[in-house]
């Protein structure tokens, strides 16, 4: 499995290049933070007292997630501080993905990494420096999170940690006042979608907009598109094999789900909407892509809830306001695979210390004081108040998270070789967006793969 940034990880940068005002902040990124502790759950003291007396010792704590993001996860460590005496050294580096991997070989671990891929998560493992999770840390687990999550952070049998943040990528944004003007229906199946394009398409408007240009990542949108296609046209299980290269790139489950994607994004009559042609989509940022809702030439565009923040300052995101989104709807009513990505708590110490704060990082406790200080941070954390999410987006992240019929998967390129999920499914989506056949891409793709 390769190291690389997380797509994630690549629009929060890409944003902050272009100057974006970042007027709602990213889901699972944490936030500006409030200071809103005197709502928080109260911390339970007793279950960290089976560790003796931790009064002065030290946890370190490295990460990608750096100012201002940090500060929600600094405040949300302290009851956990109070309760024991120990503290907890937080560090925060931009080159954390790459950095993290150096340190694991050369032996100069930090005791906890707040790790973002699966694969990742692998390579630690790799390296027999990472640690299993305490059976408290499982045991939660178990209780908050779905077997998928927990799945994600197994290897070889072995549990290594507790989830943290999540975000949600299978999303379309919408107009509420053009829905509600022209008597829209929010669709419930992929038919129902498709119709309402139709609908929208012969008022004369082109229905979707969509932008995928992003520098030396530039087709990566095309690649959420195919992966939430493949898990609604053929299901978790199939989508696992296709992730893990038991079923070739080319076979007939991906290549429909590639097809699928065309079905919206290279069809003339849908795209694209107040920015120009099919091919207009590949010259377009995918910061851009959804911005023509806003001027009424544009009705649907499917991207993730961080979109929120490339939205103008002062766009209300709303159900009720100028902009929102709705569950890309799967195949049937019944279903809901969820696309989306996460973060998982990773130890490299097994002193008393340490698994004590695993233990409050695996807990809904934990996850309802984090929510409560931040701006913009969800989790998959079944425990969570969606009360204590602080804006609409993330609260509907939430409800799908929460929801007992969504089958949740981790985006599929994070989690294929460099060679394939940074490289060349980017640059062969680019080319399927401009008028490479979907056989060729898929072909080109497939002879891509790491012998």
């Amino acid at each position: 499995m390769s190291l690389r940034p997380t797509k994630r990880r690549l629009t929060v940068a890409a944003a902050g290049v272009l100057g974006l005002t970042l007027t709602i902040p990213l889901a699972a990124c944490g936030g500006g933070g409030s200071d809103k502790a005197s709502d928080a759950p109260k911390i339970d003291c007793e279950q960290f007292k089976q560790f003796g007396d931790l009064k002065g010792k030290t946890i370190s704590v490295y990460t990608g997630i750096v100012t201002p993001e940090d500060t929600p996860y600094i405040k949300s460590y302290k009851p956990f501080e109070d309760c024991t005496g120990a503290k907890v050294k937080y560090e925060g580096d931009k080159a954390f993905e790459t950095q993290i991997l150096v340190r694991a070989k050369a032996g100069n671990t930090p005791d906890i990494a707040i790790v973002p891929q699966p694969g990742l998560l692998k390579q630690l493992v790799d390296t027999g420096k990472a640690k299993e999770a305490p059976p408290e840390v499982a045991a939660n687990v178990d209780k908050f999170w779905g077997k998928d999550w927990k799945a994600y952070a197994t290897v070889d049998g072995k549990f290594y940690g507790a989830p943290s943040g999540a975000s949600i990528k299978s999303l379309v944004w919408y107009s509420p006042k053009e829905f509600k003007d022209n008597g829209y229906k929010i669709p419930t199946t992929l038919d129902e979608l498709t119709a309402l394009s139709d609908q929208i398409a012969a008022k004369g408007k082109k229905p979707w907009c969509a932008g995928i240009s992003s520098g030396e990542a530039t087709g990566w949108p095309v690649t959420d598109w195919m992966e939430d296609m493949m898990l609604r046209l053929s299901g978790p299980d199939e989508y696992d094999k296709w992730v893990k290269h038991e079923i070739p790139f080319n076979s007939p489950a991906p290549t429909a789900a590639l097809d699928e994607a065309g079905k919206f994004l290279k069809n003339p009559k849908y795209v694209n909407g107040g920015l120009g042609d099919v091919k207009s989509i590949a010259t377009t940022t995918f910061q851009d892509g959804g911005l023509p809702i806003l001027q009424g030439t544009c009705s649907l565009h499917r991207q993730a809830s961080f979109y929120a923040a490339n939205f103008p300052k002062g766009t209300k995101v709303d159900e009720n306001g100028d902009v929102f989104a709705f569950y890309l709807p799967g195949k049937t009513a019944a279903e809901k695979p969820l696309l989306g990505g996460g973060e998982f708590n990773v130890a490299f110490s097994d002193r008393p210390e340490v698994k004590a704060f695993q233990i409050y990082l695996s807990t809904d406790t934990w996850a309802n004081l984090k929510a409560s200080l931040s701006q913009g941070w969800v989790s998959a954390n079944k425990g969570l108040d969606i009360n204590k999410v602080s804006n609409p987006i993330d609260k509907l992240a939430v409800q799908l998270l929460q929801d007992p019929k969504s089958v949740f998967r981790f985006d599929g390129s994070d989690l294929m070789p460099a060679a394939v999920g940074q490289n060349s499914f980017w640059k062969q989506s680019t080319s399927w967006i401009t008028g490479q056949s979907t056989q060729d891409t898929v072909n080109n793709i497939e002879s891509s793969w790491p012998k």
